[in-house]
């Protein structure tokens, strides 16, 4: 799994979350690549994708840039949303319920292919 995300959007939170349930997860800095692809280098089975308001991350994180460089930051990330496999807005999410959305989310998938088989 490979979570990308906007700056304080809660992907190295959400990365150690995963990790401490065993849960084998990437965080991709993607939003400061040029690369659009970037994410694909990890050839993740998941791509997670986290997303955050100006508002909300300047209460995570004091930044000194402005809606902007928020907006160049989701260019660089178009691909991987284009991608995703779960897109999760954040703001209104507690770190717990951002892990468990992504958790709900691997069930979910776990079950399609117990189903399908």
């Amino acid at each position: 799994m490979v979570v990308v995300g906007v700056c304080a959007s809660g992907k190295t939170t959400l990365v150690a979350n995963l990790d401490k349930l065993g849960i084998n997860a990437n965080n991709c800095a993607q939003e400061h690549s040029q690369i659009k692809q970037l994410w694909k280098k990890k050839q993740p089975d998941i791509l997670v994708m986290l997303d955050a308001t100006l508002a909300t991350i300047r209460t995570r994180r004091n930044v000194p840039w402005g809606e902007e460089r928020l907006l160049v930051q989701r260019e660089r990330l178009s691909d991987a949303r284009k991608h995703a496999d779960l897109f999760i807005q954040t703001d209104d999410l507690t770190r717990e319920e951002v892990a468990q959305a992504v958790i709900d989310y691997i069930r979910g998938k776990q079950n399609d292919s117990y189903n399908s088989s």
